[in-house]
């Protein structure tokens, strides 16, 4: 679920909250109630992966080893291709 920044045109309170994507914004304001809230229009923070096994190694992990594989078997036919 992403973080909305909002922001009421009123008091000026400014908050965040977690909403599906499919949710309709927010428009009352929790501070002053009234309806003046818009929704800011931010950078994003991205994915927050939290918990074991969301590394870059991890990824990397299977493709340096096919490529490492790839190249020994490359080299190994290249070399013999040449000497035959």
């Amino acid at each position: 679920m992403p973080t909305y920044d909002y922001e009421c045109r009123t008091c000026g309170y400014r908050f965040e909250t977690f909403q599906n994507m499919s949710d309709q914004p927010l428009t009352d304001c929790p501070e002053c109630r009234t309806d003046q809230l818009r929704r800011l229009i931010g950078g994003g923070s991205g994915v927050i992966f939290r918990g074991s096994g969301f590394y870059v190694n991890d990824s990397r992990k299977g493709s340096s080893s096919s490529s490492s594989g790839d190249s020994k078997g490359s080299s190994s036919d290249g070399g013999s291709k040449a000497s035959a």
